[in-house]
């Protein structure tokens, strides 16, 4: 049963949460005790992000320095394939334009129907660090990867040429922006390319993080206005830092309504952040899911006991 499938039949607001690999060179222990201290909640799939790799300049013996690029997150295939190995549970490894070459992405599709992984989340992804703004490896667009996955999904290769074994078509969503995409000129123009997501396969959107649920009300009509009926899903974060009051804004261009930002100017110290963070997205998750929300998925980097106590109140 594919995530959608799941999301859909669940007779309550289902849960869902985010992982990171582990950093290079680290166990995948870290990876299991976050699912250890989230799963009594029933959660219908887990989402595996992805990192591109990023230029760094190291010294070398002679003194120069020699410009490299390294990835400091690697393994999302390998990770996506020891959690559902280990928990049963559906995993959902991200796919993203950004750092990845057309045929890395293709290599990556076919490894993964290798495991049996069918469920994907399809991404642009960040520009590198050092980029003033996106420069393609690959994908200009999430949805010019979505015709990849699409071709890959009617049995084609990139070079047109057609596989010899039948495979078990990818079931995808895309993400979505209720305060738009922070490069669309207006909220109307990034509506139109959710709708083109949509159009074009996406059997499920996921929002960038919101602390306003309005916002996310407002979008979810805008969407359904226009023609959009897959399932919307709200992604929220608890806040557990003083200075994400800054720089959340700044990361994910998305607004903190003042009574939250009120609160969180109140705070001494960080641990009064999580205080207030847990508060507000347990307000947050309540409201939701009496608006009847389908699924709730939870941001978790940094986050992870914020989180279980946020499910506890709420599921």
């Amino acid at each position: 049963m594919s995530v959608v499938e799941k999301i859909k039949s669940a007779k309550s607001t289902a849960f869902s949460f985010e992982l990171l690999p582990p950093l290079k060179g680290n166990g995948i222990e870290t990876v299991y005790k976050t699912i250890d201290t989230l799963r009594e909640f029933d959660p219908k799939y887990i989402n595996i992000t992805t990192h591109r790799s990023e230029v760094v300049f190291k010294e070398m013996p002679n003194g120069l320095f020699e410009r490299v690029a390294e990835r400091h997150r690697p393994g999302t295939v390998a990770v996506a394939a020891a959690i559902q190995n280990k928990y049963q549970i559906p995993v959902v490894p991200h796919i993203i334009c950004s750092g990845f070459t057309k045929d890395e992405t293709e290599y990556a599709l076919i490894d993964l129907q290798f495991l049996g992984i069918t469920d994907l989340l399809l991404l642009r992804g960040d520009k590198a660090k050092h980029e003033k703004q996106f420069i393609p490896t690959g994908h200009c667009q999430a949805t010019e990867l979505q015709g990849q996955v699409n071709n890959f999904n009617e049995g084609l290769f990139l070079d047109g040429t057609k596989m010899k074994a039948l495979i078990q078509p990818f079931s995808y969503g895309m993400a979505c922006y209720p305060e738009k995409h922070d490069e669309a000129p207006n909220l109307d123009s990034d509506l139109r390319y959710a709708k083109q997501k949509v159009d074009n396969g996406a059997e499920y959107l996921v929002t960038q993080m919101f602390f306003d649920n309005e916002k996310y009300y407002r979008f979810v009509d805008k969407c359904r206005s226009i023609g959009i009926s897959v399932p919307i899903i709200p992604g929220i974060k608890p806040v557990t830092l003083m200075n994400q009051l800054t720089v959340l804004p700044k990361i994910f261009h998305t607004d903190i309504p003042e009574a939250f930002a009120a609160e969180m100017r109140k705070c001494k110290t960080d641990a009064d952040a999580v205080e207030v963070g847990v508060e507000w997205a347990i307000q947050q998750a309540k409201d939701l899911i009496a608006h009847n929300v389908p699924s709730i998925h939870f941001y978790s980097m940094m986050a992870t006991q914020s989180v279980k106590r946020v499910a506890q109140a709420v599921f």
